[in-house]
């Protein structure tokens, strides 16, 4: 791979580190090597896993984080822009569909501006806002931007960037509806959008035409907050996030430190985490099942998941003391042993559970209305998922093999058999079968782990001031929504310079104009909610 990247940009710069090469690239040529290396049939790099925009003091830049879903390789360029007054980088969003909405938020909170995006603004922050937060150098006095009550006018056009022929770059004007168009709003106070997110939809009588996603409505500043917390403060924002893997979402932050500091934690630690992740999963999808449920107008099926639900957030209660948020890994192992019951209650969790399963799907799943509702409805394409980077059940519902516990397995999912789910038309009812036959696995992961769990020290004693060596690492766990990966970038101090979250959510809620387009909006609440978006993860 070093060689191929360098007789494409001669004056590239490689660093492999973690097994993955970093390497810092001219903007000039950097378009360029991301076209060769996503067609190139050696590389292959079609998974645009991760967009992180920096402030490196002089030049403002990003790290791109690329995959190959073919052979799974990685790589991270590097990209810096020409300088802060003025900041421009070439749009990949021609090249990975995924960069689209990335780049918004790159453009958001650095100002960068992307020349040729179709779309260029802000995305999770009002048009009117004054200043990019994520710069080192952001005023966050109240007086620049005071609290408005007032609601903010949403643009029917914007400006973008684009390189003519001569070599000139042109701003041109970007319509996202015309005058003519009938617009609706979906959210952000809408139960079937799961949280506050706002869809403006242009319809032709019942038909979906376009679909514009407002993010932001909850964003929290989280990636900033982490820049003045120290390494152990920072775990407890990642429960806020996901919320539904919450327990997922620490593991990954975890892993990502202790690779950097070089600290191999204990065999029964690496147990417990992945026990409890697996049981994350289950109540995640089992939530999945009963909301889906009702947006469909199934309520009975609604009580019956809560009710299964429940049994899993009482074992979470007994041995980490919270149901939704569990304050329970930490840098080196967890925060405590199992509670003595946990081993019964999930054995007889087990047993419990697939019969209920068979009621589901006699309840639900094969209800013929329900059937109508699903099938054929808001198909995704493999080539469509990899590009957009859908990943987790609504990637694999399309054929695309992206576990994370398979292609980078943690934990111990080395030591464990299981069956990577997948279904080929990428249909909402195939996103659906997805979700339940997952819960089947990770109750046969959880049978396979429950009786082995090994003696030994649940965590490993790490300093109370943790300083991880200057560099960036990347880690990424399988979330119940796909891969949330964890992104440092350290120089060596007590607090992290940069930390980047990879959300599952945000390629989900990209997806949505290209399923729902051409579909009924009736349609467009299945859709939504076969792709299983929490909010709180796409506005961190």
């Amino acid at each position: 791979m070093k060689e191929k990247i360098l007789s494409i940009v001669p004056e590239a710069i490689l660093e492999e580190k973690h097994g993955i090469w970093f390497v810092s690239v001219p903007r000039t040529s950097f378009h360029d090597l991301a076209l060769r290396l996503r067609n190139d049939e050696d590389t292959s790099f079609d998974f645009l896993v991760c967009m992180t925009g920096m402030d490196w003091g002089e030049t403002l830049g990003v790290m791109y984080h690329l995959r190959s879903s073919k052979y799974g390789h990685d790589l991270a360029l590097r990209v810096e822009t020409e300088n802060r007054e003025n900041p421009e980088l070439p749009s990949v969003s021609d090249i990975w569909a995924t960069a689209n909405l990335n780049e918004r938020e790159v453009f958001d909170f650095y100002g960068i501006r992307f020349i040729n995006h179709p779309d260029m603004r802000r995305l999770f922050l009002r048009n009117d806002w004054i200043g990019y937060p994520l710069r080192k150098d952001y005023d966050a006095d109240e007086k620049i931007n005071p609290i408005r009550l007032e609601s903010e006018s949403s643009p029917d056009a914007t400006p973008t960037l684009e390189l003519t022929k001569e070599g000139t770059i042109e701003e041109r004007e970007n319509v996202i509806f015309e005058d003519d168009e009938y617009v609706v709003n979906i959210g952000p106070q809408h139960p079937a959008t799961h949280g506050v997110l706002r869809f403006r939809v242009s319809l032709e009588g019942e038909i979906v035409k376009k679909v514009d996603v407002n993010c932001g409505y909850i964003h929290r500043g989280i990636e900033k907050m982490c820049e003045t917390l120290t390494y152990p403060q920072t775990l407890a924002l990642t429960d806020r996030l996901d919320y539904l893997s919450a327990h997922m979402n620490r593991h990954a932050l975890c892993m990502c430190i202790e690779e950097a500091m070089g600290l191999e934690i204990p065999e029964r630690a690496k147990y417990i985490r992945t026990i409890m992740d697996e049981l994350t999963r289950i109540a995640s999808h089992l939530l999945f099942w009963s909301t889906f449920c009702m947006d469909l107008g199934a309520l009975t099926a609604f009580f019956y998941g809560f009710r299964d639900r429940e049994k899993i957030l009482d074992m979470f209660e007994e041995t980490c003391g919270g149901r939704l948020i569990q304050n329970y890994n930490c840098i080196g192992g967890v925060m405590a042993d199992i509670h003595p019951n946990l081993i019964t209650r999930i054995k007889d969790f087990i047993r419990y559970l697939p019969p209920m399963l068979k009621e589901y799907h006699g309840v639900f799943t094969g209800n013929i209305i329900a059937r109508q509702r699903m099938k054929d409805i808001g198909i995704l394409s493999l080539e469509d998922a990899i590009s957009y980077g859908v990943t987790g059940p609504s990637g694999r519902a399309s054929g695309w093999k992206c576990d994370i516990r398979k292609i980078h397995p943690y934990g111990v999912y080395d030591k464990v058999d299981f069956k990577e789910i997948t279904y080929n038309h990428g249909d909402t009812f195939n996103r659906y079968m997805v979700r339940m036959d997952e819960i089947v696995e990770s109750l046969h992961i959880l049978e396979q782990l429950v009786d082995n769990i090994p003696e030994g020290d649940f965590a490993v004693k790490t300093k109370p001031i943790i300083k991880l060596p200057e560099g960036q690492y990347y880690k990424s766990v399988e979330a119940a929504r796909g891969e949330f990966g964890v992104y440092i970038e350290s120089h060596g101090d007590k607090f992290p310079y940069r930390v980047k979250f990879r959300s599952p959510g945000l390629p989900l809620v990209s997806v949505v104009d290209l399923l729902a387009s051409n579909n009924k909006i009736a349609d467009l609440i299945a859709i939504g909610g076969s792709l299983d978006y929490v909010v709180p993860d796409i506005d961190r």
